[in-house]
């Protein structure tokens, strides 16, 4: 099955595509741009691999930082905020913490967002922490 992917790497690049190999307990997945090849994309080289609903997004959608308090999903999982050095803030859900891999997925806490998980790079992670859920 293909997912819909957004790869932001370290250095700014966006890269939108398809992929049918993405696996956090392996080093690189492929990523087809519309109408392009399958590149290979080196989950190092990535801040973070956004699984999405929707290759456009909304860009004037501002995701809910707050878990509702009967969100199912906040059982087994802890609330964390992470930062990355380009300033961008996630506030998601993980069900290891702190993560003891290299890459590690985090869902958001907005059931409405056009994440559906995030596979995060820890290397590029400026700072990451338990939060209370309000």
């Amino acid at each position: 099955m293909s997912l819909k992917v957004v790869a932001h790497y370290r250095d700014g690049r966006i890269l939108k595509g398809l992929s049918v190999d993405v696996d956090a307990s392996k080093p690189s997945c492929h990523v087809r741009a519309s109408g392009g090849p399958a590149v290979e994309v080196k989950l190092a080289d990535l801040k973070a691999l956004y699984l999405v609903r929707d290759l456009e997004g909304d860009p004037a959608r501002h995701e809910s930082i707050q878990v509702a308090p009967d969100d199912s999903r906040l059982h087994g999982s802890t609330l964390v905020t992470l930062q990355f050095p380009d300033g961008e803030k996630l506030v998601g859900l993980m069900n290891r913490y702190p993560p003891n891999r290299p890459y590690f997925f985090l869902l958001p806490v907005d059931a409405g967002s056009n994440n559906i998980r995030i596979l995060v790079n820890a290397a590029a992670v400026l700072s990451l922490e338990a939060t209370a859920p309000a």
